[in-house]
């Protein structure tokens, strides 16, 4: 019998200890950041972060809270490697018990980890990674995306580019993100006409056999000769094709979409070049940006970058969510909250769309100017591409 009162005494004991810490978690919003802290991809990784932080402060004025619970981030690293980004999550929502994640950096390591939110059935956030099947024939209803995706990064592109009597190759990376862009880019053309494609390792530092059967390919073209070039972190290609001196020797032109800064650097060898770009510092005006540029040299003494801006649309997201659902983190609320939400970006404003809870977004049309007061090629804008003169395919059969 006294053994009996003890076992119900330590019974008692253990719970009134563990209550504490149970209910700490309860009163908690616990959000996943899994992302390339290391890694090919660890600037963007790292921009995101930065850019995650100063946007849940901003959009909860500095509390860190919403619903009077407070929000815990826990970072994990992914290294860029999809088998562990997908035990990393499991592990987030399974041991960590976080209320959602969002991440991660490379298209690859989301793909993987698509399968794992629905699972766990749990929401995940996608920012940055931007193949097409992650919002298309990968996706499922946890799955949303404030980062573009290739067919916005591809049609923005487009328009900057199609115009009769174009001749265009491309030069990708061998992978999603590469693979994806080219087909939603070929997709996205009624009038120039792409004769030859290009996949590279994502590790390639001489480009010379690769740029070679490009020319080969182009040269003897008529009419007007471009390269489209989309590449994602490791050795930007741009420095070599500056090096073959394209323009004067074959009249081949270089277009491509924006990047974060230190790679932009390369931009300046190409005065004129145009593209299209998912953000750059100095091109939106609005309180948002603003806050952010202002927020970012307070911190940093620089300008946010190309990342910088998705992690706070990300955190944007998140906490316009949760205030729709006063801090209630059950998924079918926060998917009934989010679906059709419009909410405010470094960007303007941006809408999930219901069908495949890919954020339509505005994008800009740029063509580089060179400046000596600058170490990059600066963006400058030509015209915004609002969301509604871009017809972004809904892709995943829902």
């Amino acid at each position: 019998m006294q053994r009996r009162i003890w076992v119900a005494v330590a019974a008692l004991a253990a719970t009134s200890l563990a209550t504490p810490l149970a209910w700490s978690q309860a009163k908690e919003i616990r959000i996943a950041h899994v992302y390339s802290r290391t890694g090919p991809l660890e600037a963007y990784g790292k921009q995101t972060q930065t850019g995650l932080m100063m946007g849940l402060d901003y959009a909860t004025g500095g509390t860190m809270s919403v619903g009077g619970r407070k929000i815990v981030v826990i970072e994990k690293d992914d290294q860029g490697k999809p088998d562990l980004g997908k035990s990393l999550l499991a592990t987030a929502y399974s041991d960590d018990k976080v209320d959602l994640a969002i991440g991660p950096t490379s298209s690859g390591v989301a793909l993987a980890m698509l399968p794992v939110a629905e699972e766990y059935k749990k929401i995940l956030l996608v920012e940055p990674a931007v193949a097409d099947s992650i919002t298309g024939d990968k996706w499922n209803k946890y799955v949303f995306r404030t980062g573009r995706n290739s067919s916005q990064d591809a049609i923005s592109n487009a328009v900057a580019m199609d115009k009769p009597g174009t001749v265009v190759a491309t030069l990708a990376q061998d992978y999603a993100f590469g693979r994806d862009g080219v087909k939603a880019f070929r997709d996205s053309l009624k009038n120039a006409k792409i004769v030859h494609e290009e996949y590279l390792p994502q590790t390639t530092t001489d480009f010379t056999a690769g740029i070679q059967r490009i020319v080969d390919k182009l040269k003897d073209q008529p009419g007007r000769k471009v390269i489209e070039v989309i590449w994602a972190g490791g050795t930007p290609p741009f420095n070599a094709l500056a090096a073959q001196n394209l323009k004067t020797r074959y009249g081949i032109d270089v277009f491509t979409g924006g990047n974060i800064l230190p790679a932009m650097a390369a931009y300046k060898q190409f005065p004129g070049m145009e593209g299209a770009t998912y953000y750059y510092f100095g091109i939106p005006k609005n309180p948002v940006n603003e806050a952010l540029v202002a927020a970012h040299y307070k911190q940093f003494k620089a300008p946010p970058d190309f990342f910088t801006a998705g992690g706070f649309s990300a955190a944007m997201a998140v906490v316009s969510a949760l205030k729709k659902t006063n801090g209630e983190t059950g998924s079918d609320k926060l998917i009934a909250a989010m679906e059709g939400m419009s909410f405010d970006t470094p960007k303007g404003k941006m809408t999930f769309r219901k069908e495949d809870h890919q954020a339509m977004q505005s994008m800009y049309h740029f063509r580089v100017k060179v400046d000596p007061a600058f170490a990059w090629g600066v963006p400058e804008l030509v015209r915004e591409i609002k969301p509604d003169e871009m017809q972004v395919p809904i892709r995943n059969k829902r």
